[in-house]
């Protein structure tokens, strides 16, 4: 019994350090699923395009419909402009909420405020909320998550649901219903380089893990692990890189990513080796990497007299 508290009791303190390690950084500049400057700049040379457009149909028609319907159309787009961009706000308001969440007291504040500043179905307050619950219980993070309708919410937020999710059920080693969120993602229109990085690392574990592994290391080799844009998400990336190694039977690329892994933290590979649904020669790997670092000690042969 006291084995089993503590087989028990050392897995929750794996997948613990995981979460922290997964928590924002706070020297870098919070994101946001919208760019910002690339629809601003978009947005203005469509405009001045259309005017012009509109202007020279205008004249050669004799009619000034072209320019009334080019006017209604920029109303609608700037309206969108304004939405977009309040919506960057508080996801910026929002993040670095979480950010200065480093502590069990800090979280508890944090919750505290969000119950207070924001509504309750708000569902950029629903996403800060499950990361917060994340630190201290994944279930519950994903029952947060779960009240998100996705289908009434924008493409951009929609998959940031469902990264989410899906992050969460590949962490408690659920890799089916991983896999369905991942597979419902629309990885490459998201404009922020780091949220496509953090989706595709998402993607690629799920396909990884349930037999898609050559469509993962597709989507993974699209994205340099050691680019320094990439260093919050450098672990996650990773880790998707070894479990789709494994998934096609290449243990040199698997032992390879462990390694990095390994240099990052050792202790990120305890995941490997207690985790649910591992692949067996990416479980033996890490636990020989780990005994050759020391941290798992060799058993000792003893002969009897």
């Amino acid at each position: 019994m006291p084995a089993d508290r503590k087989r028990k009791k050392s897995a929750a303190d794996v997948q613990k350090e995981l979460r922290d390690l997964s928590k924002p950084d706070p020297s870098r500049p919070v994101q946001s699923p919208f760019d910002l400057k690339r629809i601003a700049l978009r947005f203005g040379g469509g405009a001045v395009v259309v005017w012009i457009l509109a202007a020279g149909i205008a004249s050669w028609t004799k009619s000034r419909i072209p320019l009334l319907v080019t006017a209604v159309v920029t109303v609608a787009a700037v309206g969108l402009a304004v939405w977009a961009w309040r919506f960057a706000k508080k996801s910026q308001a929002l993040n670095k909420l979480l950010q200065s969440a480093d502590t069990a007291e800090g979280r508890k504040e944090a919750l505290k405020r969000l119950d207070s500043d924001f509504k309750k179905n708000d569902t950029q307050a629903l996403l800060a909320r499950a990361q917060l619950e994340l630190q201290e219980d994944p279930r519950k993070a994903l029952s947060t998550l779960e009240t998100i309708p996705i289908e009434r919410q924008l493409a951009p937020v929609a998959d940031q649901v469902r990264s989410m999710r899906a992050m969460i059920h590949l962490m408690l080693g659920e890799t089916g219903p991983a896999r369905s969120l991942v597979d419902a993602m629309e990885v490459g229109k998201q404009q922020e380089p780091k949220t496509r990085a953090m989706f595709a690392a998402v993607a690629g574990e799920a396909w990884g893990r349930t037999g898609q592994a050559k469509k993962a290391m597709d989507l993974l080799e699209l994205f340099n692990p050691d680019d320094p844009e990439y260093a919050e998400i450098k672990m996650q990336m990773w880790r998707a890189r070894a479990f789709a190694y494994a998934g096609q039977s290449d243990m040199k690329g698997a032992s390879r990513a462990l390694r990095k892994l390994a240099d990052m933290n050792p202790h990120l590979l305890s995941a490997f080796v207690q985790g649910k649904r591992i692949h067996p020669l990416l479980q033996q790997e890490a636990k020989q990497i780990l005994s050759q670092r020391g941290l798992i000690p060799r058993k000792i042969m003893r002969s009897r007299p």
